[in-house]
């Protein structure tokens, strides 16, 4: 039943990102051209997005645990440093060359342009050399997280 319930949602977030254009790739950077012909359609999905998840979020937060886990999984760092700063120019400067971020970029997967599936495998890279230089780097595996009040341990 998890599956499931993982499937689908990934089958709607995957079928908003497709209807709303934003596996279009010039759509994404008419947005980030400022300077230029700027197209604004991706400032009304981001304020839409953000708006059902405020609401969302708050409403789902006071169930105490997921449907389908023990416990939610928030991020407990709130410092802003060097690597989240940096993390998110490579991100902002990746999406501005590409028009791609990761969500709409695998579900433009079925489009079968190779320019897509460059993307995605440059990604997949990307991610797994994250993985091999930074694994366990900064935080052990076990933290402790609050939600609603009460601690929690990770392993």
């Amino acid at each position: 039943m998890r599956n499931l319930a993982v499937f689908l949602s990934g089958l709607v977030f995957g079928l908003g990102l497709a209807v709303s254009g934003m596996t279009n790739p010039a759509r994404v950077i008419g947005f980030l051209d400022v300077a230029g012909r700027w197209n604004p359609t991706l400032a009304f999905v981001m304020g839409g997005a953000v708006i059902v998840t405020f609401f969302a979020f708050r409403l789902t937060i006071r169930r105490g645990r997921p449907v389908f886990a023990q416990s939610f999984e928030l991020p407990e760092k709130k410092a802003i440093d060097g690597r989240l700063i940096g993390g998110a120019a490579v991100f902002g400067i990746g999406w501005g060359i590409g028009g791609f971020c990761p969500g709409p970029a695998v579900v433009a997967l079925v489009s079968g342009v190779w320019p897509v599936f460059t993307f995605v495998a440059a990604m997949l890279a990307g991610m797994a050399l994250h993985a091999i230089l930074f694994e366990g780097e900064g935080s052990s595996r076990r933290e402790t997280f609050q939600v609603r009040g009460r601690f929690r341990e990770r392993s």
